[in-house]
């Protein structure tokens, strides 16, 4: 049950990750195919359920790329459950303190280490010969993502708490936090200067950045400059942008 995404990171190479918001395996075993390093099911945001949750990870097992999810918030009961479906990944919103964070880690660790509810009722047939609960505690990442004022200013206090992997930037709500506009990929100096300090953090407690970008060219930068995971927009806008220039195209 080794996780891809986490043996990159320890290689110290950065990996680009898909998102889905359709609720559908269909599309999502097709996208997922596309060569992304890892897929991940946007419940907050995107059009998903839990059924639909696992439906794409049926989609997404096709493929080499590593099931994550964004769940809608920091609780309890759809933590364990994306787990329990074959999650690899939980990114988490709005994580602001370092006890919001600690919770996350204890609802995605099995005991002793937190208090993650055992039965993986699908996770547990892609274990490790049988062995998932031995090993899911080190495999599964938990990424907290840190997109408020709130969360920059408790950001070091944040990346302490032991079970940290990683941490996932969303640009739009930073931006609004700071009363700035609200988008992704930004270009305002005082927000890349957080970026910077984002990077710093984490880079000298070997936790890794991760960022969510409009375009793949921004996203480029972005692993250039030292972020390790990098989503491009969502299935979504992808599709949307390609059939655009396809008929723009066809009118000439």
């Amino acid at each position: 049950m080794a996780n891809a995404v986490k043996e990159a990171w320890k290689a110290g190479k950065a990996v680009v990750n898909g998102w889905l918001a359709i609720p559908n395996a269909f599309s999502a075993e097709m996208y997922s195919k596309a060569g992304w390093d890892s897929v991940t099911v946007d419940m907050q945001h995107g059009v998903q359920d839990y059924l639909s949750c696992v439906a794409c990870f049926q989609g997404i097992q096709l493929s080499p790329a590593t099931p994550m999810v964004r769940v809608p918030w920091n609780e309890p009961g759809i933590v364990g459950k994306v787990l329990d479906a074959g999650a690899m990944g939980v990114i988490c919103p709005m994580v602001n303190t370092a006890e919001e964070a600690r919770a996350l880690v204890q609802f995605c660790k099995y005991p002793p280490a937190g208090t993650r509810s055992n039965g993986p009722i699908r996770a547990g047939a892609y274990g490790s010969s049988g062995n998932y609960q031995k090993t899911a505690n080190d495999e599964i990442l938990v990424i907290p993502m840190i997109e408020t004022k709130t969360a920059i200013e408790n950001i070091e206090k944040i990346l302490d708490v032991p079970g940290i992997d990683g941490i996932y930037v969303g640009p739009s709500d930073l931006s609004f936090s700071y009363g700035l506009e609200p988008k992704l990929d930004v270009e305002d100096p005082f927000i890349l200067g957080i970026y910077d300090k984002l990077l710093a953090e984490t880079s000298k407690r070997g936790i890794a950045a991760g960022l969510h970008n409009g375009t793949a060219a921004y996203a480029n930068r972005m692993i250039k400059k030292g972020f390790k995971l990098v989503t491009i927009a969502n299935e979504v806008g992808l599709m949307v942008a390609a059939a655009k220039a396809a008929v723009a195209e066809a009118k000439g």
